[in-house]
């Protein structure tokens, strides 16, 4: 889905099939989050945008990301308490933060683990999987 996403003209039709008005501010913050997969923070996504967008607020990127929470086109990550992210993969999957560098890395799992029996007498709306730790860049940095 998202290999198709590449200009804003299928972009803007995305966010309409999922009953998003494309303006152009949601179209760049989507478009910000399709061409960088680093698991932006707000921060992050409004620092990146400003230049070009110098009427952006924080507020419009807080309410155009609860809005592509809401209409399930993207999902939020709450690793650390004190830090929000957000990911435009909404397959499930899992995450790893590394300690060191601060990163987040997408880690995908076997479906057989997904579809456990355990949960079969149960409706799961949501599924968080977080791992934490040192990744292999900053290991491979401290061997040095």
């Amino acid at each position: 889905m998202n290999s198709v996403l590449n200009n804003s003209n299928n972009i803007s039709l995305f966010l309409k099939d999922h009953g998003i008005k494309p303006s152009y501010q949601r179209l760049q913050i989507y478009s910000f989050l399709l061409e960088n997969r680093i698991h932006p923070t707000v921060d992050t996504i409004y620092k990146n945008l400003c230049p070009e967008i110098p009427t952006l607020s924080k507020t419009t990127v807080y309410n155009t990301l609860n809005l592509f929470i809401q209409k399930n086109i993207i999902q939020k990550l709450v690793i650390e308490e004190t830090e929000t992210r957000y990911d435009v993969n909404i397959s499930i999957h899992g995450h790893f933060k590394c300690e060191k560098c601060g990163k987040v890395y997408d880690i995908f799992l076997e479906d057989n683990l997904l579809n456990s029996p355990i949960l079969k007498n149960f409706k799961v709306n949501e599924t968080h999987l977080y791992f934490k730790g040192v990744c292999e860049k900053c290991i491979d940095s401290i061997k040095k």
